[in-house]
């Protein structure tokens, strides 16, 4: 067996690499940055004095894919799960406040408890989640609801923005019913939200990079890929930054870059190419605020901040779907932001603190019924060339679990070459 050259060391490159080097196999790693983690990563901010994330990041106990990722590089424990599957909610137009609270078990016995479901919200209101279920190709989320009635304002659009990173009116209602089915279909034991203790590379990026290293898999950053010889449908050499590489008779290719890169370098390739941003805040306080109802997360309806996330004296903010915001100067941004996360907190007016405003222009691409007909299976035009990205057709949204998805696949795709 050759050598498996990984290009890209985001969550898919890292989680490939990983895969494969437990198999026993012979891996190096090509980053044209200077560290791995991708759009999922942490840094120091000087302004804050402290590190932050470049995005919030909510998993789930049900993301089975990104759990045995955790597992394999050792670090599950690096994740705050509280205990059961709560999701506190305020709407700051009408100052209510609730809890979303999942039961155990498949049957969903919480939407008949007044307490355990949204505000306002009766029982009925949760069966529209069968349309989602039944939804073809074309329909999108907004279709599948009533939109008149509070329940999706309040839960099943915030939701769907958050999941899919586009407006309820155009994303893909079937792949948000994917979603369900894996965590909120199988109730409160596949639904706890789980967050990064002590940041997104503390969890996901510095732990990899230590398990490659056990495992002598060369890590090599600086090192951008140009493109690829190919000869009688392989690929023969990369041309990277530090010259040409040539690829031996059983040598292949993990191409595991974003799209628009991606179909620079593959002939032919078709990849959905449009894109949402998300707008994040970080916010640092000076005392830590008090979370709510416990729990270190919260979801804001009505204004333009959608998810809080607590960290100590760290309150951080993310608008997905963010496209009316982001070209906004980041002071007004902030403004705004905090302006929501004063009232979500219950702070009293204070004044806005010391911040970070983190723009991802890009962050992840239109997850429309249109785009999806463009999402590519891993194999290519070359026999030993494989895709992963949140951006293959992994059935899954483009989150961190559709990331850590697309790289186990990759990895299985390259076993059967």
């Amino acid at each position: 067996m050759g050598t498996i050259h990984v290009i890209g060391a985001g969550l898919a490159g890292l989680a490939c690499a990983v895969e494969l080097a437990k198999a026993g196999r012979a891996v190096v790693v090509h980053e044209a940055s200077g560290q791995a983690g991708g759009r999922c990563r942490s840094f120091h901010d000087d302004a804050l004095g402290c590190e932050i994330d470049n995005g919030n990041h909510l998993m789930l106990s049900g993301n089975s894919s990104a759990m045995a990722y955790l597992d394999t590089i050792g670090s599950r424990d690096t994740l705050l799960c509280p205990p059961g599957a709560r999701f506190p909610f305020v709407d700051l137009a009408t100052g209510e406040r609730w809890t979303v609270d999942l039961n155990e078990g498949r049957v969903p016995w919480w939407i008949f408890a007044p307490k355990r479901r949204v505000a306002g919200s009766r029982p009925g209101h949760y069966l529209a989640a069968l349309c989602l279920a039944a939804a073809g190709p074309s329909r999108t989320v907004a279709q599948c609801f009533d939109t008149r009635l509070p329940i999706y304002r309040r839960f099943w659009e915030p939701l769907a923005v958050a999941i899919l990173n586009t407006a309820a009116e155009e994303a893909s209602a079937r792949l948000l019913w994917r979603v369900f089915a894996e965590t909120v279909g199988r109730g409160a034991a596949a639904s706890r939200p789980c967050i990064a203790r002590d940041g997104l590379s503390h969890s996901l990026v510095a732990p990899a990079l230590r398990y490659l290293e056990r495992h002598r898999v060369d890590v090599r950053f600086a090192s951008r890929l140009r493109g690829f010889e190919g000869r009688d449908g392989r690929a023969v050499g990369l041309d990277l930054a530090s010259g040409a590489l040539a690829l031996g008779a059983g040598d292949s290719v993990v191409l595991a870059v974003p799209p628009a890169i991606a179909v620079e370098f593959l002939p032919g390739l078709k990849a959905p190419l449009e894109t949402r941003p998300i707008v994040n805040a970080h916010f640092r306080l000076p005392e830590a605020p008090k979370p709510p109802e416990g729990l270190p997360f919260l979801g804001v309806i009505g204004g333009d901040a959608q998810w809080l996330f607590l960290r100590g004296r760290m309150v951080s903010v993310t608008v997905s779907a963010a496209t009316a915001l982001v070209d906004e100067p980041a002071e007004t941004i902030a403004q705004r932001l905090w302006s929501d996360v004063d009232r979500a907190l219950g702070l009293g007016g204070a004044p806005l603190p010391p911040h970070r405003i983190v723009k991802e222009k890009r962050a992840t691409f239109a997850q429309t019924p249109e785009s999806l007909a463009f999402r590519p299976i891993p194999r290519t035009v070359y026999s030993n060339v494989v895709l992963a990205g949140d951006w293959t057709d992994t059935g899954l949204p483009a989150t961190i679990e559709g990331a850590i998805r697309s790289g186990q696949r990759a990895a299985r795709e390259i076993g059967t070459l």
